[in-house]
């Protein structure tokens, strides 16, 4: 029996959920107030407070290095096919969308996103004041929105144009897309109390993408190149000078 993508959403909703229910359930209001104030861990105050014999402290350091780990290897993974689907399009230098030969791995895109990592580590560990893991995260956090802004404001403006021609054309439901790209930009805004340092990187972000693409977008005129097809319609495999794959045997 396969799982479908929403069953996965749906699972983690509900534990997202029943993780809120627990932390209010068993700390009072004060206890959050000062948690949050000393930045603590809310869910390590609700086990020794439910369950104080458990050895959390030992147990939950290793949970702590595998979540960043496989959340700092999924972030990878995606900037990497990101920064390869907008170099086949001709947003990005087409040389950061050059694959291996064999695996077809895209190897620039993987290495242009660790010196980009590297660089924004190295950039917020400049000043010893800083928390590190709130700066990037809380950046993540609101690049995402601001993301989700014009993913919604792009299903509005789609609505009005929709090809008649077409079975199958992708509609917005209802008012959901403005009411959410209302929310994502209230929360992106400066109202929210957050640190000035995380707009510095990502205005230090969006500037070497807008370079970029500046960048790609001269050399394109002065060679006279159109722009790139959508990546879906692309083989993966058709890079400079490799040959596409074999096709499977049946």
């Amino acid at each position: 029996m396969s799982t479908t993508s929403d069953e996965v959403f749906g699972v983690a909703v509900i534990l997202y959920m029943l993780v809120a229910v627990s932390v209010v359930s068993v700390l009072s209001p004060t206890e959050l107030k000062g948690i949050r104030e000393a930045e603590g861990a809310a869910l390590l105050e609700v086990v020794h407070k439910g369950s104080p014999d458990f050895p959390i402290d030992r147990i939950f350091p290793f949970l702590a290095v595998f979540a960043v780990a496989n959340t700092a290897l999924i972030n990878m993974l995606m900037a990497s096919r990101l920064i390869y689907g907008m170099a086949r399009q001709d947003v990005l230098p087409r040389p950061l969308g050059r694959v291996l030969p064999g695996r077809r791995t895209p190897w620039a895109g993987i290495a242009f996103s660790t010196i980009l990592a590297l660089g924004l580590i190295w950039y917020v560990t400049s000043d010893p004041d800083s928390n590190i893991v709130a700066n990037l995260s809380g950046t993540t956090a609101f690049l995402l929105l601001c993301v989700f802004t014009v993913v919604n404001a792009a299903c509005v403006v789609l609505r009005g144009q929709r090809d008649h021609n077409r079975q199958v054309f992708f509609t917005s439901p209802g008012p959901l897309p403005i009411v959410a790209a209302v929310l994502c930009a209230f929360l992106a805004g400066p109202w929210v109390d957050r640190d000035a340092i995380q707009y510095q990187i990502a205005g230090g972000l969006m500037a070497i993408g807008v370079v970029l693409w500046l960048i790609t977008r001269l050399i394109n005129r002065m060679t006279n190149t159109g722009p790139g097809e959508p990546v879906g319609m692309q083989n993966i495999g058709r890079d400079d000078h490799v040959p596409p794959p074999p096709p499977a045997s049946r």
